[in-house]
């Protein structure tokens, strides 16, 4: 976004990008069905865009590749580098803002002494606490600094992406830093977690929108991850799930099962143990942008005790299975009849053969029915 038009107010910034009242709406209603709210709730949205209730954004980058910002950026559908920017008051980004150095920081802190109590805390990447911290100094001030003082004064604290919400590959073994997740370092207090690598930018949006609009947070599940994202493992709802339930496997990449887009979990997709909703929240709004559609096992980004610590290929036990609640075994047994058993089998038929035919002769000679021994019914 440009200098000039970053500085206009919400409604007026609207209308000079293009996008009048009518299509506005329509995108805050969007990102209430995003987050499974009614529409009434993406009018409430814009109204509170309208009267600039935007929520104060405080963004810290720690140990991170930035890919989530960037995922934020890419979206295309409507064009959200602009649209996050109205919803919500960045007030703070080292990547986004045009200010840097001491100018940067002083601008912080004035926007948290601003909002003290209600500004939005989100931080990306993970915080190392080896060797005292300082691994990682911004403005001469370790990260733990920097985020236990943010913690402190914000309303809400979002921790977006894996690496912020539990460490992900920068606290992935040895962990020579000690990196570890925003909920650790700030243990007691509520942390909303949004991992994903790159976390969804709609799950970030609509969980902030909540809160700006609302003053309240989405229910969370016991790693704090809101459960209207994170409620269901991507198993439940993957399109391949008929192929698992069928048995039909691909066994190689490339191979006809793979070509044909059967299911993924034997080349080790975590989907079956991974809470997420990237099969129904696509990436960029792009249709199969995401690991499974473009034929990719699942990763599982989003858990813990998954992402970065399971290696890529190997299987994982089924979660919660939905009914069918049993699936064909991976590897059918195959019987064989050997020839023992088929002669066997045919001396048996052979025996009940004779047994009929001689039932038959006795019949025929039955006294009961012809009067005289011997003698054939007339």
């Amino acid at each position: 976004m440009s200098p000039s038009l970053s500085a206009l107010p919400p409604a007026v910034r609207a209308a000079a990008s293009g996008l009048d009242r009518r299509n506005f709406l329509r995108i805050c209603t969007l990102a209430a069905a995003a987050i499974g709210l009614p529409a009434s709730a993406g009018r409430a949205f814009a109204e509170a865009v309208a009267a600039g209730r935007r929520p104060s954004v405080i963004w810290l980058s720690f140990q991170e590749c930035t890919g989530c910002t960037e995922s934020l950026l890419r979206t295309t559908h409507p064009a959200l580098d602009e649209l996050i920017l109205d919803l919500i008051s960045l007030d703070y980004h080292e990547t986004l803002m045009a200010a840097s150095g001491h100018l940067a920081e002083e601008a912080r802190m004035a926007s948290m002494e601003e909002n003290r109590g209600k500004f939005i805390l989100v931080t990306e990447g993970a915080t190392p606490l080896g060797e005292n911290g300082n691994y990682c100094r911004i403005g001469g001030r370790t990260a733990v600094d920097i985020l236990e003082e943010a913690a402190e004064m914000a309303g809400a604290i979002i921790a977006l992406g894996s690496c912020a919400s539990f460490g992900g590959l920068p606290a992935a073994h040895p962990n020579p830093t000690g990196a570890t997740g925003t909920p650790m370092v700030l243990a007691g207090k509520t942390v909303v977690t949004i991992p994903g690598c790159p976390a969804n930018p709609y799950n970030f949006l609509g969980t902030a929108l909540q809160y700006a609009t609302f003053g309240t947070l989405p229910a969370l599940d016991e790693l704090g991850r809101p459960q209207w994202a994170y409620g269901r493992t991507i198993h439940e709802h993957c399109p391949r799930r008929a192929h698992f339930d069928a048995g039909r496997f691909a066994e190689l990449f490339g191979d006809e099962g793979h070509r044909q887009g059967y299911c993924l979990y034997k080349l080790g997709c975590k989907g079956p143990a991974t809470h997420a909703n990237c099969s129904v929240q696509h990436f960029g709004e792009v249709v199969d942008a995401w690991p499974i559609g473009v034929g990719h096992p699942c990763f599982g980004c989003t858990e813990q005790a998954l992402a970065f610590r399971v290696p890529l290929h190997a299987t994982v036990d089924i979660q919660r299975p939905t009914p069918p609640d049993t699936y064909p075994p991976l590897h059918a047994e195959k019987g064989e009849v050997s020839p023992i058993a088929t002669g066997v089998a045919g001396a048996v038929v052979g025996a009940v053969a004779a047994g009929a035919w001689m039932a038959t002769r006795k019949l025929d000679e039955d006294p009961d029915r012809t009067g005289a021994p011997g003698k054939k019914a007339e």
